[in-house]
Order: C-alpha cells, then sequence, then structure tokens
C-alpha cells in the first residue's frame, strides 16, 4: 500500500499515513496529533518494494 505524507496546517505536525488508493481518494485525512483535518500533503519520494532479489 502506499505511504502519503502531510503536514497539518493547524499544528505544523508532519506525519505519514498508509492507505488503499481507494481511501486516499476519500480524502479523509485528520491529524494524530490535534484531530484536524486541515491537511496538506508533503512531495515525498517513491520507492517500491518487491519480493525478488536480482
Amino acid at each position: 500500500m502506499p505511504v502519503y505524507e502531510y503536514r497539518c496546517t493547524q499544528c505544523n505536525r508532519k506525519f505519514t499515513v498508509t492507505m488503499s488508493i481507494a481511501e486516499y481518494e476519500k480524502k479523509k485525512v485528520k491529524c494524530p496529533k490535534c484531530g484536524s483535518r486541515k491537511v496538506e500533503q508533503q512531495p515525498a519520494a517513491f520507492y517500491a518494494v518487491t519480493s525478488k532479489k536480482s
């Protein structure tokens, strides 16, 4: 599942959320510290985890 990075605009805390694409499309993310829904998605590096070793 993808990991998304957010920053709360109310308390300025940065946090990550692991959720499915369907959950992401609903956009019901809230800050774990203050509970605010005023969050901004932050740019994040993408990496894929595979089971095969080369």
